[in-house]
């Protein structure tokens, strides 16, 4: 090929090259220098993580974007919750979220478990199944994604972390959904069904079972357990000795077991 080709051949492309800037860089491009623009990548939303859709024509990143400081980040001493027997057949140092009970559990041995109270989704936006904690952080950001923000105008496309984020002190995002166990500045909602299918939690109790609970950890999400179980308070569980904490057994009785009222006292240790 000659000059001139060469030259044409030059020209073609760099309008064409052109032609590829104005559209945004292609995925390839940024995946080899390191910088992906908005059209591919995912940034936080309200309970996860939220896909942004690819800019048109002539975008321009806003600037002087509507974000809010969260407030102070004071110290927080986490606080260990009631200690309960939890006879159920879920694996130790797992996580057991009852939503109908409203109830969080962390799964401890010889059938015990840690046993939080939780806000859940309100009605539409309450789910079941099984994930793991993917990530930790403490005073997270709130992102409010665009639907909730269009529902209520007064929401900051961001809030930093602090006592005014709802996000709380701390959070533990579950998988890649859009969910997350976190903390709460409406300490009235725990115990309802009130959130966006978040599970908040008292700080101090999100800050005690994040230390416990690692990455990894597997969450089952159900709609309800069995309602009959023996409870107990973490106050009176530290008191009582190992011994104490065993399972109780059955009175023994000697001589012959001679009818069935016999047998049912004698098993069961009840007086007919």
């Amino acid at each position: 090929m000659g000059k001139s080709g060469g030259a044409l051949a030059c020209v073609f492309f760099l309008l064409g090259f052109g032609s590829a800037i104005a559209q945004g860089w292609p995925p390839w491009f940024d995946d080899i220098f390191g910088n992906r623009p908005w059209g591919y990548e995912r940034r936080p939303s309200w309970e996860g993580y939220e896909p942004v859709k690819p800019p048109g024509r002539g975008f321009v990143a806003p600037r002087g974007a509507d974000v809010r400081e969260g407030g102070a980040r004071p110290e927080i001493a986490p606080q260990a919750p009631d200690l309960v027997s939890f006879l159920y057949d879920y694996p130790i140092n797992s996580i057991v979220i009852d939503t109908g009970g409203r109830k969080l559990y962390y799964v401890l041995p010889e059938g015990r478990a840690y046993e939080y109270g939780i806000s859940v989704g309100r009605e539409g936006f309450n789910w079941t199944g099984t994930e793991a904690v993917s990530r930790k952080q403490v005073w997270p950001d709130w992102y409010p994604p665009a639907e909730m923000r269009e529902r209520d105008a007064s929401l900051p496309e961001k809030m930093t972390g602090g006592l005014k984020n709802p996000l709380g002190a701390m959070a533990l995002y579950l998988g890649n959904t859009l969910y997350r166990i976190h903390g709460t500045n409406e300490v009235k909602s725990i115990g309802r069904a009130a959130s966006s299918g978040c599970f908040r939690m008292l700080n101090a109790h999100v800050l005690h079972l994040a230390s416990i609970a690692e990455i990894g950890t597997t969450v089952h999400v159900v709609t309800s357990l069995p309602r009959r179980r023996d409870l107990s308070r973490a106050s009176e569980a530290q008191k009582q000795s190992p011994a104490e904490l065993a399972p109780r057994q059955s009175p023994v009785r000697s001589g012959p077991v001679s009818d069935y009222w016999a047998l049912r006292d004698y098993a069961f240790g009840e007086q007919r």
